[in-house]
């Protein structure tokens, strides 16, 4: 078994905002680094890196 054949989680994120209006944190509801008008699930910063610690495989 390679070392790229475990953890594989879909990684996709949303786009970077260019600037201002920032979409809402869908968990703490602070600003997040994405754009407004993007359709679907928002992380800030601090809640992302949380929720990849959360998901991180222990091995």
């Amino acid at each position: 078994m390679s070392d790229d054949d475990y953890c594989l989680i879909d990684a996709t994120r949303p786009p970077l905002a260019d600037g201002p209006p920032y979409a809402d944190c869908v968990l703490c509801r602070e600003p997040t680094e994405h754009p407004e008008s993007y359709k679907g699930i928002t992380l800030c910063p601090v809640c992302e890196w949380q929720e990849a610690q959360r998901t991180a495989c222990s091995g």
